[in-house]
């Protein structure tokens, strides 16, 4: 059985793609490859996307921005696209979901939270059918 490879994508690479990505490496215990990039790539994460991760027990704050490549997408199993639009490279053959959240970006921890749980409440569904554990 091969590793599957997972992409999250958003615009700036700095929050929901990031916290996602965070995410699934923590959960899946290195059942899954995880990559993660944005269309736009900002210089730096979202300092409420750390400090909300970071209240989880996920330190995402060594992670850095990166630029969307084809590679990327044809190196992966599946694409998660969060709000990237029409900037995402589709190739026959890859899953591909669009999973609609609120962007982060300028807003308070308050309101992140409630994003950041969401996108954990996603991840462990995704990985519930990538890479089902053998225990019950």
């Amino acid at each position: 059985m091969t590793t599957p490879t997972v992409l999250f994508v958003c615009v700036h690479n700095a929050g929901r793609s990031q916290m996602a990505a965070g995410f699934l490496r923590e959960l899946s215990g290195g059942r899954v490859e995880v990559l993660s990039a944005g269309s736009e790539p900002k210089d730096s994460l979202n300092p409420v996307a750390v400090q909300a991760m970071a209240e989880v027990g996920i330190d995402i704050a060594g992670n850095t921005p990166k630029v969307l490549t084809t590679e990327a997408v044809k190196d992966s199993d599946v694409v998660i696209t969060m709000g990237c639009g029409d900037t995402c490279p589709i190739f026959p053959g890859k899953r591909y979901e669009d999973w609609d959240l609120t962007d982060p970006a300028g807003r308070p921890i308050e309101e992140v939270r409630p994003i950041r749980d969401e996108i954990e409440r996603r991840v462990r569904t995704l990985l519930a059918e990538l890479a089902p554990t053998t225990a019950g």
